[in-house]
């Protein structure tokens, strides 16, 4: 009976062990860097989606927007800012004037960004064979959403890339331009249920905060496939691991060891 207590603590380091060295098929499941591997480098930048590349992603996740003279830049929120503590909004600024300096650094590593555009994500996309995760940012219209994947197709491959919007909308749209095209809701437990994308064949991105394993076996059933997003610590990764989704989105993790 003495030796109870020791044997419980054994099977619990032992459970521990499994859970953090992770589920044996945890290799077959695709990281996609969250705006590259920003975790490291600043967020979408082409420093960032190719330092994605080189510590085994398997895709990035960018944000796209229109800028005054309808160029397509990879950038989150709706201003620019600058090294040198400037902001200018993108959809007031052509392209020219947002290339004119680097990128504030938030990492300060050295390095010297500066804005990315979407042929230039595409570039190294292609050229690492990656998956291409992306999410329309600001006002999109119909014309200009066509554009946009018509230049993925001319630079890629649209089977290589996935819309994704938290408004079931937007996919709707994109997916009477594009058959073709691979769309993803992005998903959390306050956008209400996602029964609508499962019945419309739609692929999901779930909230790892929300995630649950019926989320990956209701998709997965219908041939659908799952994404978690974003997580950034190994409780989250290995969270998301357990579930078995297709894709996960982190700031950090690829597949090699950093």
């Amino acid at each position: 009976m003495k030796k109870l207590p020791f044997v419980f603590a054994g099977a619990v380091l032992a459970g521990l062990g499994i859970y953090f060295l992770g589920p044996p098929w945890k290799n077959d499941i695709c990281m996609i860097g969250h705006r590259g591997y920003s975790g490291v480098h600043q967020d979408n930048t082409a420093l960032a989606f190719a330092a994605a590349a080189e510590h085994g992603f398997g895709g990035c996740e960018t944000d796209v927007r229109i800028t005054k003279d309808g160029q397509f830049v990879c950038n989150h929120n709706a201003e620019v800012k600058f090294h040198d503590g400037t902001e200018l909004l993108v959809a007031e600024h052509s392209l020219e004037e947002l290339k004119a300096k680097p990128l504030f650094n938030e990492h300060n590593n050295g390095e010297v960004p500066y804005i990315c555009t979407f042929a230039e994500y595409l570039e190294i996309m292609r050229d690492n064979n990656m998956i291409c995760f992306v999410e329309l940012k600001g006002e999109f219209p119909k014309d200009k959403i066509k554009e946009m994947f018509e230049l993925a197709d001319e630079i890629y491959d649209l089977s290589m890339v996935e819309l994704q919007s938290f408004e079931i909308e937007n996919l709707k749209m994109a997916r009477e331009l594009f058959p073709q095209l691979r769309v993803m809701l992005t998903w959390g437990q306050d956008r209400g249920p996602y029964t609508e994308a499962l019945n419309l064949g739609f692929n999901i991105d779930a909230n790892i905060n929300a995630s649950k394993r019926s989320i990956v076996k209701d998709f997965h059933r219908r041939g659908q496939t799952v994404g978690f997003w974003t997580c950034n610590d190994i409780f989250r990764l290995r969270k998301a691991q357990w579930r078995k989704p297709d894709y996960i989105e982190s700031d950090f993790f690829g597949q090699k060891k950093r």
